[in-house]
């Protein structure tokens, strides 16, 4: 049985004569009358009376018109669906990064994006590049934003280097301070008190070990925070944190000195699943990301964009 069989079948059906089917299905009526008796000799049973002149449904034709009628309606709504899928009409993107990326990098692809393609709908979800990879690893999520390399124990995930920004000790700004805007060394952390991250957040080890190769231990005021404490406590004059200058934008009370010796940096990738496919809705979303970091590259002072 063939979805085209059941077209013939309904047109027939409705029209209760062969030649006026076959001009409604742009076939000519012998081609029309051999598909018919195709569906007739594989179900085996007549589905027509065939009188000169009339043709009506048998009792296997009444008992099969309203399946096949529903069958049709199935199928177009279903083609109707992958039209719009694939026209970007309708659809979901779920989307995962860290706190600072969502403040720094993904709230104006965001809005861009909506703006394009209302019918898409948006998932997104806050969180460390540990919990981001394993969102991914069950299918949680389509794409996210993580900090390379990918640690141990990952799921066999695709990381497509995207941005590479250097990173900064944020200061409370108009107060005195020990660093100004001119670069500093790691060493000069050392005894200065740290407001760090909890775990499962790239910045966290970062700032850890950056301390431990210049041969000291960190010094920590406040441990455990998120992005938005962080922030708030450097702003209170509670301590130093080690941030990307993205997240500083929105700050006015907050500076940032560079780290220069060694230079502190971190390697922003878009990462999914190496086993499927991305949805057409994620590869449109992928693209527009690409194109607002380049453009974020391209203001003065911007991130490092590896563009891919």
């Amino acid at each position: 049985m063939q979805i085209q069989q059941l077209a013939y079948f309904v047109a027939v059906a409705r029209t209760r004569h062969f030649t006026h089917a076959a001009d409604e299905c742009g076939v000519s009526q012998p081609s029309l009358s051999k598909q018919i008796r195709v569906l007739e000799n594989s179900l085996g049973t007549a589905l027509f009376v065939r009188e000169r002149g009339a043709v009506s449904l048998t009792p296997a034709g009444e008992a099969l018109l309203p399946h096949a009628q529903e069958i049709l309606i199935e199928v177009d709504e279903g083609l109707r669906a992958v039209r719009e899928v694939s026209g970007l009409q309708r659809g979901r993107v779920r989307i995962g990064a860290t706190p600072s990326m969502w403040d720094g990098l993904m709230s104006g692809t965001l809005a861009a994006f909506r703006a394009a393609h209302p019918g898409i709908e948006l998932e997104v979800t806050e969180g460390g590049s540990r919990t981001l990879t394993r969102g991914l690893g069950r299918g949680d999520l389509d794409l996210a934003l993580v900090i390379v390399p990918l640690r141990a124990g990952d799921p066999d995930l695709v990381a497509t280097p995207l941005l590479r920004e250097r990173l900064v000790l944020a200061r409370p700004a108009g107060t005195p301070s020990r660093f100004g805007d001119d670069p500093i060394a790691v060493a000069d952390l050392e005894g200065v008190p740290l407001v760090t991250f909890r775990e499962g957040y790239d910045l966290r080890d970062t700032t850890t070990n950056a301390c431990l190769d210049a041969g000291f231990e960190p010094t920590l005021a406040i441990e455990g925070g998120e992005m938005g404490a962080v922030l708030r406590f450097v702003e209170d004059g509670l301590g130093y944190a080690v941030v990307p200058p993205m997240v500083l934008a929105s700050r006015p009370g907050l500076r940032g000195t560079p780290i220069e010796r060694p230079r502190l940096t971190r390697t922003i990738a878009l990462a999914h699943r190496r086993t499927e496919a991305l949805p057409l809705a994620s590869q449109a979303f992928r693209r527009m990301l690409v194109e607002h970091l380049g453009a974020t590259a391209d203001e003065p002072g911007g991130p490092e964009v590896d563009r891919a």
